[in-house]
């Protein structure tokens, strides 16, 4: 028979090994709490494999819990988006409908990276497919550029928040890998970011507000990044159409020259 140490081992490597997100173990002592994830490692060992624990997932005794390390994520693009679609790192899993991956192109020129899923995506797993989509669809198609044949489109979050809510850090944290290895296996020629959240991220600078960022050029792993306002945006805000225009303009220039 297992020890309580050897239960909560096991535990922990499941959840590990499923991609789970946070495993709360209330009402542990600092020694309970210390004694599982030494135990982990240990079996983490003994198979030849990565311990549950992984050094970087610390284990906090009483309501905190302990977070399972993100595992690595696969090199395969089918096998990413099968690794997505049942992903349970953060709270939003509990109430979607479907997570919503991508659409368009994989072999795009383009990446397009929002904030998050909307009822209608979370209802049909698409990114993009509401009154904003639809406009979107309409814009990109100004400078002969569509998701069918060489827009790929994706969010920072894979599942809907509340209520259309903001990300929260924690979500953004726990989902960005997925985005990462999105582009890395993509590897588009430009990338266009949509929204504030797409835009912070994928510059590294989480305090700047949107308007400072977008007309310039910046460079995500070296790829040419274009920041510039959500399609939803525009339509509650159509000044600002003339804006996302001229970020356009500048986007099709850089993929002219590449």
């Amino acid at each position: 028979m297992r020890s309580p140490a050897e239960e909560g081992a096991r535990l922990l490597r499941q959840r590990a090994e499923m991609g789970g997100g946070e495993l709360f173990l209330g009402g542990l002592t600092r020694e309970e709490a210390l004694e599982i994830a030494a135990a982990a490692r240990r079996a983490g060992t003994a198979t030849g494999g990565s311990s549950a624990a992984g050094g970087s997932s610390p284990i906090r005794p009483g309501s905190a819990g302990a977070t399972s390390s993100l595992p690595v994520l696969p090199t395969s693009y089918a096998e990413l988006r099968e690794t997505a679609l049942v992903c349970t790192r953060c709270r939003l899993a509990e109430g979607r409908t479907q997570v919503v991956f991508s659409d368009g192109a994989v072999d795009a020129r383009l990446v397009v990276v929002g904030e998050a899923p909307g009822a209608n995506e979370d209802r049909t797993g698409l990114p993009f497919v509401g009154a904003a989509g639809k406009f979107l669809d309409l814009l990109l198609g100004t400078v002969g550029l569509s998701r069918e044949e060489s827009v790929y489109i994706c969010n920072v979050l894979k599942c809907r928040p509340p209520g259309n809510r903001n990300p929260m850090p924690d979500e953004i944290e726990a989902c960005a890998p997925f985005l990462q290895k999105q582009l890395e296996l993509i590897r588009p020629q430009a990338l266009l970011a949509v929204g504030s959240f797409a835009a912070q991220l994928l510059t590294g600078r989480e305090k700047t507000a949107l308007g400072r960022l977008r007309g310039e050029v910046h460079s995500y792993r070296g790829v040419p990044l274009i920041c510039t306002y959500h399609p939803a945006a525009l339509l509650r805000n159509p000044k600002w159409t003339r804006a996302f225009w001229d970020d356009l303009q500048l986007l099709r220039s850089i993929m002219d020259s590449v």
